[in-house]
């Protein structure tokens, strides 16, 4: 069994292995992409002052003028001293996507970003589809993340010794040996003790990968209930006389009335008569797992309900929809702050290792297999002669 396990972790390893290296590298990279943001980005900030932000309404006029012919997505609002963002987004008939910074007091537009230009963006594009068309991309992705939870588990039973005497030196990489014999440590050693987390790291980037394997997960922690695919709601209130206060900004005043705890506030603009005015809050900024998403008529203002996973946090309290909430920031490590961070980057960092190092062993043996071949060779014609 050892012999197959070997020869599925080795070639399944060579196939993978540069697919594996490009994810994690690009997860160690992503990993603190908000906080070089922010320390690196001066026009995400503003001087604070005492007066109150600019409502919905008027940074959609801003965000035209500022984007002609763009079509606008959202407004997020944060604390006093961060700027406002409005996010232009399109997939047909052109794609695009932008973001403006703007001042949420005087709407002065700070920074235009075309996000198809930002590093950040384009390493965040590497990790999802390698670079390629989604349609491409993604599978393969997904695909090598498969292979690599399996060379994890693989790896394990290559890395368990025959008898206890061996145990205690599996444990650690020998720094006085030969390069060599350190490489084949560092492989070993670090594969073991790195599988609790990039286990997690791997299931979570397989639940976003393939659709099957996000179902089957809610199946099995929902006790065999089916999962509610995401779906938009519609508007089907009738459109009435324009009011005195536009009725985007009636709801934001609203949400910040019912959410004082929230550390940030996005409406959406509705983009169709028939679309819903969204208003999200999120009482812990920087992650996503507890955002509130709240759905309202454009003609009534009253709130539409929801049986998928993104409406109210608290509409939702069942283990399976908690899982698929936290997905995401478990697999950036958000979701235990800046330590869960820290550890998402090591972890990334020494899975990239993982295919260096194991090339290394089998290129290594492959040159010595052929020495031994031509020894052999040589020592045939010896004996003939």
């Amino acid at each position: 069994m050892k012999k197959v396990i070997h020869f599925l972790h080795l070639w399944l390893g060579l196939g993978s292995g540069l697919i594996v290296f490009i994810l994690a590298v690009t997860g160690c990279i992503y990993a603190f992409q908000e906080e070089i943001q922010n320390a690196t980005q001066s026009y995400r900030y503003v001087e604070p002052q005492k007066k109150p932000f600019l409502p919905p309404s008027q940074f959609k006029a801003i965000a035209e003028k500022a984007l002609p012919n763009k079509k606008i997505h959202s407004v997020q609002y944060a604390d006093a001293k961060t700027a406002a963002v409005i996010t232009y987004f399109s997939f047909a008939p052109d794609e695009y996507y932008y973001l403006a910074y703007a001042n949420p007091y005087t709407g002065e537009v700070l920074k235009v970003k075309n996000m198809d230009s930002d590093f950040f963006r384009f390493i965040l594009l590497g990790h999802y589809y390698l670079w390629l068309p989604p349609t491409i991309g993604q599978p393969i992705a997904a695909s090598a993340t498969l292979i690599f939870a399996f060379m994890l588990l693989s790896g394990l039973v290559l890395w368990w010794p025959k008898n206890k005497a061996a145990l205690k030196q599996r444990f650690s990489v020998k720094w006085d040996a030969r390069w060599r014999r350190k490489n084949y440590d560092l492989h070993n050693v670090l594969g073991f003790y790195t599988i609790p987390v990039a286990l997690i790291l791997a299931t979570t980037g397989l639940i976003m990968g393939f659709q099957w394997f996000s179902k089957s997960v809610y199946w099995a922690t929902s006790g065999g209930e089916t999962m509610t695919p995401f779906y938009e709601v519609e508007s089907v209130g009738k459109p009435e006389a324009a009011k005195n206060i536009p009725v985007l900004d009636i709801l934001w005043r609203k949400t910040i009335a019912e959410n004082p705890q929230a550390q940030t506030i996005e409406m959406h603009y509705p983009e169709t008569p028939k679309s819903t005015i969204a208003a999200v809050t999120n009482p812990i900024a920087g992650t996503f797992w507890k955002s509130d998403y709240i759905y309202y008529d454009q003609y009534t203002m009253q709130q539409i309900p929801v049986t998928h996973n993104f409406g109210r946090y608290h509409d939702k309290l069942t283990l399976a929809s908690k899982i698929m909430r936290m997905n995401y920031d478990i697999h950036v490590g958000a979701i235990i702050g800046l330590p869960g961070k820290i550890l998402a980057f090591i972890i990334s960092f020494i899975i990239a290792s993982l295919p260096v190092t194991g090339f290394i062993i089998w290129w290594g043996r492959r040159k010595k297999s052929k020495k031994t071949q031509i020894k052999r060779e040589v020592t045939r014609e010896l004996v003939k002669n």
